[in-house]
Formats: structure tokens, sequence, C-alpha cells
């Protein structure tokens, strides 16, 4: 009897182990974050994946921005795009002309029964990625914008308030005056040149930086950064330069490093920032709001969005978008947004986690962290919503290569300004020309 019973037990046994373990339902996530970003994009998938079993997201890095968006339309074409990618807030245009190759993320996240409300998001964050219909596009992700980070130190060294940052350009170029007299080799750099001089200052300023609010208003938009509040700005900047108070140290986030190292002392830069300098500085800083001119009525409005958001590609099955849905709602959540806001230096896309991030006291713990923030829930206008351009990644580049004959002293501020807004128009049209029905 106990020798039956024991053969029915390994047969009961054996029968459960050869049973098939149910299969997660993998979700790809495409992204284009490095160094310790890398890890905080590991971390959230890896947090995600542990508070359920039915998923599981699987990041992968495909390169910079610009390597990982021409990746998805390759991948696309050829039939097998990611679930998720993450793309750059100049590509937005360029993603939302792309029909059928994208699913709103706001029908993913209403077709799986999660309600998406507006009014919980910082409005300048999703409002960008939003379209006139109200649907949310993309799922902001790493959202960032415009500061200006300064070195305390030699603030004092140079006699100067460390608690004071300056607060218009004016007093910047007064404040880069004494820092040079003081022995600082480099008072003023910039990274990001187009975005933080010409798009940020723009909706600092409530000023057209396109036509047609910015682009928002259609495809027929043309560019407007040749104004004389623009060459007034940028006929400064030069002329700081001749006299050694701005530093130019290149494209991208070429002007980062030095202020990390402590050899430039003020650099306007993305809000992002603040991890690395927290990381590699090894002197006091602070971190101001974007300078402005006193004498534009209306200034200052609130700042340009920057980063990436995540884009839904289509051609998926349905039960996958519910995992991609579970996702985004988890990346939404307060205490995933905060923890988020708090290492890397990225905004909180919602109020909620805004709330609990001030509530834990961290913006008094470390003064200055809150100023990306209020910068950006501000109400906006048409003119300081956001810009949104189609093949916009050319007319960077255009605009740089223009800034940069107006730094090395080869053109005016109005003529290089002219010829970005002439060469970015051409690229505005082939766009228009392109995406007509």
């Amino acid at each position: 009897m106990k020798t039956r019973n024991f053969l029915r037990t390994l047969l009961a046994l054996a029968a459960t182990a050869v049973l098939p373990a149910h299969a997660q339902t993998e979700i790809q996530w495409w992204h284009s974050m490095t160094g310790g970003l890398n890890d905080w994009v590991v971390d959230l998938a890896n947090g995600f994946n542990a508070s359920q079993k039915q998923y599981k997201v699987v990041p992968t890095y495909k390169g910079s921005y610009d390597e990982s968006m021409t990746a998805t339309i390759a991948a696309y074409r050829a039939g097998n795009a990611p679930h998720v990618v993450q793309i750059y807030e100049v590509g937005t245009a360029t993603m939302m002309s792309a029909k059928g190759a994208i699913v709103p993320v706001g029908k993913v996240l209403a077709d799986a029964g999660y309600k998406f409300d507006p009014k919980a998001y910082i409005p300048a964050v999703v409002g960008y990625y939003t379209a006139p219909s109200g649907q949310m596009l993309s799922f902001p992700f790493n959202s960032s914008t415009t500061v200006l980070n300064y070195n305390k130190d030699l603030f004092k060294k140079a006699g100067l308030d460390p608690n004071k940052p300056p607060q218009t350009w004016p007093e910047l170029a007064l404040a880069a005056a004494k820092l040079k007299a003081s022995g600082v080799a480099c008072p003023f750099t910039t990274s990001w040149q187009t975005w933080t001089q010409l798009e940020s200052f723009s909706t600092w300023h409530n000023t057209l930086f396109a036509t047609q609010n910015n682009g928002f208003g259609g495809t027929g938009a043309r560019l407007a950064f040749n104004s004389p509040l623009h060459v007034r700005h940028v006929e400064n900047l030069a002329n700081m330069a001749k006299q050694g108070l701005f530093h130019y140290r290149g494209r991208g986030n070429k002007g980062d490093a030095p202020f990390y190292s402590g050899e430039c002392a003020m650099a306007t830069a993305s809000s992002s920032t603040y991890a690395s300098i927290k990381k590699n500085a090894k002197f006091d800083f602070g971190i101001a709001p974007l300078p402005y001119y006193p004498d534009v009525p209306g200034t200052p409005q609130n700042t340009v969005i920057g980063g990436a958001s995540l884009w839904v590609m289509a051609g998926k099955p349905a039960a996958e978008y519910k995992g991609v849905a579970a996702f985004f709602n988890y990346l939404t959540s307060p205490e995933t947004q905060a923890k988020s806001h708090q290492s890397t230096g990225y905004l909180p896309i919602t109020l909620a986690a805004l709330a609990l991030t001030e509530k834990s006291g961290f913006y008094k713990a470390n003064p200055g962290t809150d100023t990306a923030v209020n910068q950006m829930i501000r109400k906006t206008t048409d003119k300081s919503r956001g810009v949104r351009l189609g093949n916009f990644n050319q007319i960077r580049a255009i605009m740089e290569e223009e800034m940069e004959q107006i730094w090395a002293g080869k053109k005016s501020a109005q003529e290089g300004l002219d010829a970005a807004v002439k060469r970015g128009n051409e690229q505005l049209e082939r766009f228009e020309k392109a995406n007509k029905s």
C-alpha cells in the first residue's frame, strides 16, 4: 500500500514538472540613456518587472537619439520594431507625421482601462506631447528644461554674493566681468546653445521662435528667431565672447564638463545636469533660473521642454499593448516619478510627484533643485508652449553652424540669424511638401 502511494506521488510530481510555466509577455523598450541614466532605465524596468508577473520590460540601448530614431524607422519598415522607443523632443513632429507607424499613448492607456487626466500632469510637459484634440501622443519620460548653474566658490572669490545669482542678462554680463577680473579663465559658457539661447530664450520671453505658434498650428510654420530681440541677445553674447566673458566650448553638452571641473563659473545647461554636478563637482554650486531681459513685457514666462518621450509603435497584438499600458501606469505613479526626479534632475511629469517631493523636504535639503519645476509649472501661452517643427534636427544643425560663424566673428548676429532662418525655412518647406495630404 505504501509502495503504491509512493509511486502515485512520484507520478504526480513528474506530471507537475512537465507542465509548461506561464510565459511572461515581453515588452521591448529601446532607449538612448548612457552611464548613470542607463542604470536609472534598468532600475525602472526591474521595478516594474518585480511589481507583477504577467509582463517583462526589456530595455535595450540603441545608441544616441539620432541613431535610435534611425534604427526604429528601419525596424518598423522591416516589421520588427520595438513596442516602445525613446525619441528626443525635436523628433516629435516627425513621429506625429508617421501615420500608421505609432499608436497614441492616450489610446493605449484608454484601451487598457487606465484613465488619462491631463490636469494631473505639469502643463508645459504634457502639452508638448498632446495633439490639438487633447489626446496624448507619447509618454513624457526624461523631461528637462534650461537652467543656470553657477560656482558659488568662484562667486565668493570674485566678491559676488553666492546666494544671489544673476537674474537678468545684464547682471550676468557684469558678474562675468567680475569673475574674469578675479582670475577666472572662463566666466560663462553654455551647452545646447540653440536650445538654451534661442528656443528657451524665446519662450522665456514669450516671443515666437517660429510662426503658427511655434509649429503647433500646422506644418506651414516658418522660423522667426531673427527678430530684434533675438539679434540683440546674440549680439550681446558675441560681444561677451570678444571680451573673454563668454566661452563657446562646442555643440551638444560640451559646455557641461568645463563647469563640472570648476574651469567655467557659470553655464546655461539642462536641469538634468544636477546628478552629474553633485557627483563630480568639488565645489559648492547653485542652480538658478535662466536669465532674462527685464525690459521685455511679460518676461519671464516659462522655459521650453527638452529631453525625450516614449512612443508606442504600431503593429503589435492587443495583449502586448496592455503590458505597455501597465508599464506606463507604473511610471506615472507619484512614488516612481518623485524618485526619478530627485535622482536625475529631470522634471516630475505629474503634479502629485511634485507635491510628494516637496513634502519630503527634498527641495529644502537641496536648494535650487526646484528651479526647473518652477520655470515649467507656469501657465503656458501660444508663444511659450514649446517648439514643434518638422525636420527640426536638420534645422538645429543649421542654427549651430550659423551661431558658430557669429562667435568666430565671421558674421554679425543679424547676418547669422538671417541665414539660419532662410536655410531653416527651406527645411520646413520640404517637410510641409512631404506631409501634404
